[in-house]
C-alpha cells in the first residue's frame, strides 16, 4: 500500500495555527516573514505590535501619524518617553505632550504594562484614559527631567494610579511632593523641591482631594509598590487607612535628606504595611530593634530581603540583626564593584553573628546572593590586584556559606550593561528586574 501525504499552503491554515506559528518565531524572523505578502503581513501585526517602545516625543508623534489606530489594539506592553530629542525645537506645551499620550492610550485598550517616563510637566488631562484601561496591571511613572524646573507632582501620580481600576504593581521614581500637601517643607533646609499649581487636579471619587503619596495604600488591588528617589517624610503614612495587601515593597532613599531621616521614613512605612509583605528591598538602614523580635515585628511574612547598591555598607550587619524577627529565607545584596570586598566581609560578619546567636537567629535562611554592578561613570577596568582581592572575597564568602549549609551565588554585571540609559535609575532593583518582562516581539522607534 502506498501512503499519501496531503500538503497545504500557508494561506489555507486556520488563523489560530498561523498565529501560533508566528508567535514561535524570533523578532527578526517575524519581520522577514511579514514581507512575504499583504495577508502574511496582517497575520504578523499582532506579534509585531505586542510590545512597543517609543524613546522620545518625536517617536511618539511619528507612531501616531503613521501607524493605523487599529494596530494599537494589539499593544500589551508599552514604554514611552515624552522627552524631545530636538534640542533646537521650541518647548512643547504640557497640553500637547498630554494629548499625544492620551491618543495612544485610548487606542490601546489591551495594555497590561505601561512604563511612562515624563520629561517636563504633563497636563492634568493625561489622567483621562486611565479609568478605561481595564487590563493595565503594571504601571511605572518616572521623571526623567530636572525635578526643580519640571517636577512630576505627587498629586498627578497618585491620581493616575488611583484611576487605574485593576492596578497591581506600581513603580514611582523621582516624584515631587506637592506644596499643597507639604507646606511645612517650603523654604526650609534642605530645601526639598515642591510642585506648585497642581491644586486644580480634580478630586478622585474615592480619595477625594487627599492625593498625597500615602493615599496609594488606599488602592485595594495594589500588591507591589516601588518608590525611589522620592521624599517619603509625609506624616500621613502612619495614619492612613491601609486598604491594600502589599506583597512586595521596594523603598529607595531621598537624595535631599540624610541617612537618619531616610531610615526614619523607611521604618515608618515598614511598620504600616509590613504585615503582608513577603519581599522587601532596602536602600536605607534599619535601626529600630522592634523588627528584631518575632513576636512584635510588623514583618511577620518577610521571606526575601534585598539590599541595593546605595545602602550604606557599614550598616549591613546592624540592619540584618534588626530584621531578625522575620522568617527571611533569601538575602540578596547588589553592590558596586568597588564595594564588593567590603560587602562580602560584612556578610561574613553577619554569618558569624548568626553562629554566635544560635539556631533561632535567622533559622530559616537558605541562600545569600551577591550581584556586583558598576556605576555609570566608572568604565575603567580593575587592576590585577583588585581582581584578586574580589575573587578571594567571593570565594571566602561562598566557602563560609557552604560550611553553614547555605547556598550562595556571586554574580557580576558588565559595566557596559549597567551604564545603559544614564542616571541613577540605571541600577535595576531586584524586584524591578523581574517585574516588567514580557514575552514577544518589540516594536521600537
Amino acid at each position: 500500500m502506498v501512503s499519501q501525504t496531503t500538503s497545504c499552503s500557508w494561506h489555507t491554515l486556520p488563523t489560530e495555527m498561523k498565529l501560533a506559528i508566528i508567535d514561535a518565531l524570533g523578532a527578526d524572523d517575524v519581520k522577514s516573514f511579514s514581507t512575504v505578502d499583504q495577508r502574511t503581513y496582517q497575520a504578523c501585526v499582532p506579534s509585531q505590535f505586542k510590545k512597543v517602545k517609543l524613546h522620545n516625543f518625536e517617536a511618539l508623534q511619528s507612531f501616531l501619524e503613521n501607524v493605523p489606530r487599529s494596530y494599537c489594539s494589539h499593544i500589551e506592553d508599552l514604554e514611552l518617553c515624552t522627552k524631545s530629542d530636538d534640542k533646537f525645537a521650541a518647548p512643547i506645551p504640557a497640553r500637547v505632550r498630554a494629548d499625544a499620550v492620551i491618543a495612544l492610550l485610548l487606542a490601546s485598550p489591551r495594555i497590561h504594562t505601561l512604563v511612562l517616563r515624563v520629561y517636563g510637566s504633563l497636563d492634568k488631562s493625561v489622567i483621562t484614559p486611565f479609568p478605561f484601561l481595564y487590563n493595565l496591571k503594571r504601571l511605572s511613572l518616572s521623571n526623567c527631567g530636572d525635578e526643580k524646573r519640571t517636577p512630576l507632582s505627587e498629586r498627578l501620580a497618585v491620581s493616575i494610579a488611583a484611576s487605574t481600576r485593576n492596578l497591581e504593581e506600581l513603580s514611582l521614581d523621582r516624584i515631587t511632593r506637592s506644596r499643597l500637601h507639604a507646606p511645612e517643607l517650603e523654604g526650609v533646609f534642605p530645601f526639598i523641591p515642591l510642585a506648585v499649581n497642581d491644586e486644580d487636579i480634580s478630586d478622585h471619587p474615592i480619595l477625594g482631594s487627599e492625593l498625597s503619596l500615602p493615599s496609594l495604600l488606599r488602592i485595594p488591588s495594589l500588591r507591589k509598590l516601588t518608590i525611589r528617589d522620592t521624599h517619603l517624610g509625609d506624616a500621613r503614612w502612619t495614619s492612613i487607612h491601609v486598604a491594600c495587601r502589599l506583597e512586595v515593597l521596594d523603598l529607595g532613599s531621598c537624595y535631599h535628606e540624610d541617612g537618619d531621616i531616610n531610615t526614619l521614613c523607611t521604618e515608618r512605612i515598614m511598620a504600616v504595611v509590613g504585615r503582608t509583605v513577603n519581599e522587601f528591598s532596602l536602600t536605607a538602614a534599619v535601626s529600630d530593634s522592634v523588627f528584631s523580635e518575632p513576636s512584635v515585628t510588623p514583618l511577620q511574612r518577610l521571606r526575601k530581603l534585598h539590599i541595593t547598591p546605595f545602602f550604606p555598607v557599614d550598616s549591613v550587619v546592624e540592619t540584618m540583626a534588626n530584621l531578625a524577627g522575620s522568617p527571611v529565607e533569601r538575602i540578596s545584596v547588589q553592590c558596586f564593584a568597588d564595594d564588593m570586598v567590603d560587602v562580602c566581609t560584612a556578610l561574613e560578619d553577619f554569618l558569624t553573628l548568626r553562629v554566635e546567636r544560635g539556631r533561632s537567629f535567622y533559622q530559616q535562611l537558605q541562600r545569600i546572593h551577591v550581584i556586583v554592578t558598576a556605576p555609570d561613570d566608572d568604565m575603567s577596568a580593575p587592576t590585577e590586584e583588585e581582581n584578586r582581592e574580589r575573587i578571594a572575597a567571593a570565594r571566602h564568602l561562598q566557602d563560609y556559606c557552604r560550611d553553614l549549609h547555605l547556598s550562595s551565588v556571586v554574580d557580576k554585571l558588565a559595566a557596559k550593561a549597567a551604564s545603559l540609559g544614564g542616571g541613577r535609575s540605571n541600577v535595576t532593583s531586584f524586584t524591578d528586574a523581574k517585574r516588567y518582562h514580557t514575552k514577544g516581539r518589540s516594536m521600537t522607534l
